[in-house]
């Protein structure tokens, strides 16, 4: 049996914890925070953060587009402290329909989505799929196209295969609560450097046996092939911040995913990975602001 984050436990120091609240929306408990803009009329962000993270991810970054923004944040479901099972499961339509009905439940239409890595999947699924009409989507890192060569054919299987061996999160929890290595874990894996704050968030998540299953279990049934194919159809303006030194999704394929889209672009930030906002949340904050106001 596997154990998710608790909010009493491993919330309990959370960033930006005074700006959470919990909603019951589609069978989940979902963990959101929301950030009010000062701003008459500021537009709603929403913030879809990627695989194995949660609202940690937007610590820096979030406060500082509330300057702009009304702001939006889930765990999504299996991560981080959102609880019970999506109707449609962890599959990229399955998401994208859970979200969907949490902004019904919420009563809010956002103008702006931003995601990160299969974040941004679900922002595009959405928008293709008619479950959202934002007004511009932005890709932090974005997993839009199938990985390049083998890892195409190998990651799926692979992830399929930890899937359905239930010690696999255990084991993996046990191998984050070794000291320092997650912090190795994500240097190695995403090319980023981060700081102390946010290493720690990451090890709190992943020692729990409940966030490795859910991102196990998010990986297993991604189908970014089936994205790729949608991709084309997408006529909202898309922009790409892409970190140059990403070691999880090669800043060749955020070249190809902006060319198929009609309206796309790609943003390249010399010396930062996988993780670039939250490397410098200011530099992607304003990239995000000054493409909005573009676009009004």
């Amino acid at each position: 049996m596997t154990t998710a984050p608790r909010w009493a436990v491993e919330g309990r120091n959370w960033p930006n914890r005074e700006h959470s609240r919990f909603v019951m929306s589609g069978g989940l408990r979902w963990h959101v925070q929301e950030f009010a803009s000062q701003r008459q009329g500021a537009p709603t962000l929403l913030l879809l953060h990627g695989t194995g993270a949660a609202t940690h991810s937007w610590r820096a970054l979030g406060p500082r587009l509330a300057e702009h923004f009304s702001i939006i944040a889930p765990d999504l479901p299996g991560h981080g402290f959102t609880t019970g099972r999506a109707n449609g499961g962890l599959s990229m339509t399955g998401m994208a329909r859970a979200v969907s009905g949490l902004m019904q439940t919420l009563a809010v239409e956002p103008q702006m989505i931003a995601g990160h890595s299969a974040g941004a999947a679900i922002a595009v699924r959405m928008t293709v799929e008619g479950l959202a009409a934002p007004q511009a989507i932005i890709g932090l890192s974005a997993a839009l196209l199938p990985f390049p060569g083998l890892a195409a054919k190998l990651f799926p299987v692979l992830a399929r295969a930890l899937f359905v061996n239930p010690i696999a999160p255990h084991i993996f929890a046990r191998m984050a609560r070794t000291p320092g290595e997650t912090a190795r874990f994500l240097a190695r894996s995403t090319g980023s450097q981060i700081d102390a704050a946010g290493i720690a968030c990451y090890e709190a998540l992943f020692a729990t046996s409940g966030q490795c299953a859910g991102a196990l279990t998010m990986m297993a049934e991604w189908d970014l092939a089936a994205l790729e194919r949608k991709l084309a159809q997408l006529a909202t303006p898309l922009l790409l911040i892409h970190g140059e030194n990403d070691a999880a999704i090669p800043i060749a394929n955020a070249r190809q995913a902006a060319a198929i889209v009609s309206d796309g672009r790609l943003t390249a930030l010399p010396g930062l990975g996988h993780l670039a906002h939250e490397e410098q949340p200011d530099q992607v904050a304003a990239l995000i602001e000054s493409f909005w106001s573009k676009r009004r």
